[in-house]
């Protein structure tokens, strides 16, 4: 039986984030279902405009941007509630919607995707109206299922994970030498070795642990000479004043590379240059920035309190330590800097990552999901 799903976003190809990511592959597993199975599939971005679509993920005639038109989001999906067998809020602050179609058409499926912080907090009686009318509730992770189970009461048996997946249109390296055109940017040569971290860097968010390491890099450098840390991500200005202070506290100046914003573009160059991954955060729902590195062979360390560890795979991919413990951190980076990283054994990460995360996998359990329904 053809099925009819509706997939319901806040930004999808107009922002770049994790939740961006993640739904951006969402929606092209969706739309390749939909066309195999000739299924009838749409998404509804509330703050996409329609210019914003990325054709390679889904055609244009499946696809309505609404522009922060809040009010003809609302309106329209009213008018069209009976249509769907199925919709997909990606979410919770989507709740409304979710609320107005199970209202107006009961028999129609409603799931929530849960990522992370936006669901580990206390809720609105609006977000707990919508979660006591879900069918299903998709966690990106088991710390993210969990959550919803012991903070909401949500029943188990209708809670499941679905690990994110690689981006199926991310260019990943064949060869894994180090880009010149980085190296001669940041004026680095063979001989430095290279921790990377890449997160959105707010004064409002301080628990994703780049604190930590630059509190390290000081004892690092000691062991190793030549240390690097390209700490990158959009930074706004409260919080380029408390990470400059801290370096100018810990004496790392010299350490510390702060390239900013990087483009989408350039991002696979950065994963190359680096000898070490690291982002011992204690807020992550998933990590999509962990299998992108390790999609490109290069070696994770994360924190041990939040969904990384899916992102990890319980560790098969990756360290995990505790984010408070310095002394940890400090082992974990010299224990992975002192293997040496060579082509054979980035590529054999990469591979191991691949076979987890892949775009065809995360398609397929799609499908069961949607077909057991």
């Amino acid at each position: 039986m053809a099925k009819r799903v509706k997939l319901y976003t806040l930004h999808t190809f107009s922002a770049t984030g994790g939740i961006q990511k993640m739904t951006r592959t969402l929606a092209y597993s969706l739309s390749t279902l939909a066309r195999k199975h000739h299924w009838n599939f749409k998404l509804w971005s509330a703050y996409d405009s329609n210019k914003d679509l990325v054709p390679k993920y889904l055609f244009a005639e499946n696809f309505k941007g609404f522009a922060g038109n809040r009010a003809a989001l609302i309106l329209q999906t009213i008018g069209t509630a009976t249509k769907p067998d199925i919709v997909i809020i990606s979410h919770i602050n989507l709740a409304i919607i979710g609320i107005i179609v199970k209202i107006i058409n009961p028999k129609c499926k409603v799931w929530l995707i849960a990522h992370g912080i936006e669901v580990w907090r206390p809720l609105s009686a609006l977000k707990k109206v919508f979660l006591k009318r879900c069918d299903k509730i998709i966690s990106v992770s088991s710390f993210t299922r969990q959550q919803m189970i012991s903070r909401h009461q949500i029943d188990p048996a209708i809670c499941t994970v679905l690990n994110n997946a690689v981006d199926p249109f991310m260019k990943l390296p064949q060869n894994f030498e180090k880009p010149g055109r980085l190296k001669k940017r940041y004026r680095l040569t063979t001989n430095n070795p290279i921790i990377f971290t890449l997160t959105r860097l707010a004064a409002t968010e301080q628990y994703k642990g780049h604190d930590q390491v630059i509190k390290v890099i000081s004892k690092l450098r000691v062991k190793f000479p030549g240390l690097k840390y390209v700490l990158a991500g959009e930074y706004d200005h409260k919080e380029e004043i408390r990470i400059q202070k801290l370096i100018t506290h810990n004496k790392v100046d010299e350490e510390v590379i702060l390239p900013g914003f990087i483009d989408e573009a350039e991002l696979s160059e950065y994963f190359l240059l680096a000898d070490l991954f690291v982002l011992p955060s204690k807020k992550e729902g998933f990590g999509i920035v962990f299998i992108e590195a390790l999609a490109h062979g290069l070696p994770v360390i994360c924190g041990n309190s939040d969904g990384s560890i899916d992102a990890i795979c319980n560790g098969e991919l990756g360290t995990a330590i505790n984010a408070d413990n310095l002394d940890e951190l400090e082992d974990a980076i010299t224990q992975r800097l002192n293997k040496p990283l060579t082509d054979e054994s980035r590529k054999d990460l990469q591979q191991r990552c691949l076979l987890h995360f892949n775009e065809a996998d995360y398609r397929n359990k799609l499908q069961k999901l949607i077909n057991n329904e």
